[in-house]
């Protein structure tokens, strides 16, 4: 794949995941719903990865070094969100987080973060098409 293909195919398989973490949450399946918005962020920052370095983007799931090693100008909200944000994913991978993760993930509490994962998924899209 070239670099343009490789930053379509991290667009195309968030915008899916994005898809499926709706209807996880539709279906009151909190904590995977917020599993999955990670993983959309995740994707769309491996593209941004690819697009400034050029590179394979690394097998890690933090958010905030992946933001950091690319040149978008995230606000220190943004930043925090992304770090908030990464305990979705440790803790629906280790089993004993999982329990903890499912009590916290209430409709309320799901519906403020996936709205939250949302809005950063559309900001991201838009630097990446400025950036075309």
């Amino acid at each position: 794949m070239n670099k343009k293909q490789h930053i379509e195919y991290w667009l195309i398989s968030a915008a899916h995941d994005l898809e499926a973490a709706e209807t996880l949450f539709q279906n009151q399946k909190y904590d995977w719903c917020l599993f999955v918005g990670h993983l959309v962020i995740e994707k769309v920052l491996k593209a941004f990865y690819v697009r400034d370095s050029g590179e394979i983007p690394p097998k890690i799931h933090n958010l905030v070094k992946l933001a950091e090693s690319s040149a978008l100008p995230l606000s220190d909200e943004q930043k925090q969100l992304l770090g908030e944000t990464n305990r979705f994913n440790i803790e629906a991978r280790y089993p004993e987080y999982k329990y903890d993760l499912y009590r916290l993930c209430t409709k309320e509490f799901t519906e403020e973060y996936f709205s939250k994962i949302k809005e950063l998924y559309q900001w991201l899209l838009l630097q990446m098409k400025r950036s075309e």
